[in-house]
C-alpha cells in the first residue's frame, strides 16, 4: 500500500514507534450493491479504506479515496461508526493504530476499476452475495447499511 508522504516524514523521526492516525472506511452503496476492492497486499476484499491527510476533512478523504482507489465518484451521506482499530504491525516493523471513521456513501458515477495500484480488483457485489470478508470488514458494511440516523460509538 502506498504510504503517505507525511507518514514517511514522521517515520524518519520516530522510527517504528506506534503512530495514531485517522482513517476512513467508505461503504459505497448502489441500490442493493456495495463497492469492494481486493487489496494488493493481502488479497482480502474490503470496502475502500485510507488515511486522512493532515488538515483534510474526513468526509472529503473518504470520497477522495474511493476516486483514487476505484475510479468511482461517491458522495458521503452519513457517519455510521467511530471506532479504534487494534495496533497494526507492518512487515517492516512499523506500528500504527487507527481511529476509523466508517462512512455510508452513495454512488454518483463511474465503473469500478483498480485505479491506483493499491488493489488488484474493484467491483460491485450484491449485499446478499458478498465474497469472503473478515468479521471486521463485514461489521463495517453491516453498520453502514443499517443507516441509523446517529453514528455508532464504541464504548
Amino acid at each position: 500500500m502506498a504510504t503517505p508522504d507525511f507518514v514517511l516524514a514522521l517515520r524518519e523521526k520516530i522510527g517504528h514507534d506506534e503512530l495514531w492516525l485517522p482513517g476512513v472506511t467508505a461503504v459505497v452503496l448502489r441500490g442493493p450493491e456495495v463497492l469492494l476492492v481486493r487489496r494488493a497486499d493481502s488479497g482480502a476484499w474490503t470496502p475502500v479504506t485510507g488515511i486522512v491527510d493532515p488538515g483534510e476533512e474526513p468526509a472529503v478523504a473518504a470520497e477522495r479515496e474511493v476516486l483514487e482507489e476505484a475510479d468511482v465518484v461517491a458522495h458521503v451521506e452519513s457517519l455510521a461508526w467511530v471506532k479504534v482499530i487494534d495496533t497494526v504491525t507492518y512487515a517492516n516493523g512499523d506500528r500504527s493504530r487507527y481511529l476509523d471513521l466508517v462512512f455510508r456513501c452513495s454512488w454518483v458515477s463511474g465503473d469500478p476499476f483498480p485505479a491506483d495500484g493499491e488493489n488488484t480488483e474493484a467491483a460491485w457485489f450484491r449485499l446478499d452475495a458478498l465474497p469472503r470478508l473478515s468479521e471486521d470488514m463485514s461489521s463495517r458494511i453491516r453498520v453502514a447499511v443499517e443507516g441509523t440516523e446517529a453514528a455508532r460509538f464504541e464504548r
